[in-house]
């Protein structure tokens, strides 16, 4: 192999600290990685950096390279160091028109996340350039009101997404989208938007989106899964004689009937009545008995005639 003054090629003096060293690298790196630079060259210029940043920051082979220059390989150091790690498993084959980030450098841990953030999980591991990669799925989420899920609707959303920009910086890019909310969806699920995700590389197709979907606090209804809940209040002769009420749904208002001697606390199915997914939820209303207050005449008497009822609220408390 020619030698080559690695010092030069990533532009830092002999003295460079570590530090200084892999910012200077990541740099370079960033601005010469052929998924970004389409230039004549900029695969064995990229090959070139990343082969001097191999080197210089390791500490003895550096030293070995500052020692021996173009012969640092086979210096007394080096040959001592290669009988425990042969060439080609300490900094990779110099050969073909790129390194293999997935093996071939001793230490690829503390850089290969960096390419995967800005080139995707596999980013810089084939050798010569880069072939056509579909972009990042992106995730994203919404919240949406309960009817919503019962009927189906339209979402514009605004986000941002980050964007690997033409000099190969990462910036985060504003984008609106028209989203159609499907009948019946559940919170948790999941909307596909394909091809909205980040771009894709060298040509590559774009990612997808997937939108995750919560559903709103609602004043009146609980919801788990499909299944909606709701506490409904009724009057104490509805309770004991029986009665058809209005029962407000998502859906709309429909006629409950409240079976004779109906206790408070007692849930009541209606099937079918949930959020109509692709196995409709059901609709279950709890029972709440509500007293009519005795601060006016009339109801007063009621209450003071039910006292002489043969009634015993409590059976078995002893008393």
């Amino acid at each position: 192999m020619d030698h080559k003054d690695y010092y030069s090629i990533l532009g830092v003096d002999k003295d460079v600290d570590s530090a200084t060293l892999k910012k200077k690298y990541r740099k370079l790196a960033r601005k010469h990685h052929p998924d970004v630079n389409q230039e004549s060259g900029s695969d064995q210029k990229f090959k070139d950096i990343s082969e001097a940043y191999e080197v210089l920051k390791d500490p003895e082979k550096r030293k070995a390279y500052d020692q021996f220059g173009e012969n640092w390989k086979t210096g007394p150091q080096q040959q001592q160091h290669n009988q425990k790690q042969p060439y080609g498993q300490g900094y990779g084959s110099a050969g073909g028109n790129g390194f293999d980030f997935g093996g071939g450098f001793g230490d690829a841990g503390e850089y290969s996340d960096f390419f995967e953030s800005m080139f995707g999980a596999g980013g810089g591991r084939k050798r010569g350039r880069s072939p056509h990669r579909k972009g990042e799925d992106v995730d994203a989420g919404i919240s949406i009101p309960l009817e919503d899920a019962y009927r189906g609707s339209s979402r514009t959303i605004t986000f941002e997404t980050p964007t690997l920009s033409q000099n190969g910086e990462m910036e985060n890019k504003k984008r609106t989208l028209n989203v159609k909310i499907p009948k019946g969806i559940k919170k948790g699920g999941r909307i596909r938007l394909k091809g909205q995700g980040a771009p894709g590389y060298n040509g590559g197709q774009a990612g997808d989106m997937y939108i995750r979907i919560d559903i709103d606090k609602h004043p009146l209804f609980d919801v788990e899964g499909a299944d909606v809940y709701l506490k409904l209040p009724i009057a104490p002769w509805e309770a004991a004689l029986g009665a058809k009420v209005n029962v407000p749904t998502p859906a709309g208002t429909i006629k409950l009937n409240i079976p004779e001697g109906t206790a408070s606390g007692k849930k009541l199915r209606m099937k079918g009545k949930g959020i109509p997914s692709k196995k409709a939820g059901d609709l279950y209303v709890e029972i709440h008995i509500v007293l009519p207050p005795a601060n006016e005449g009339k109801a007063r008497k009621v209450y003071e005639d039910m006292k002489d009822l043969d009634f015993n609220p409590r059976p078995g408390f002893g008393a």
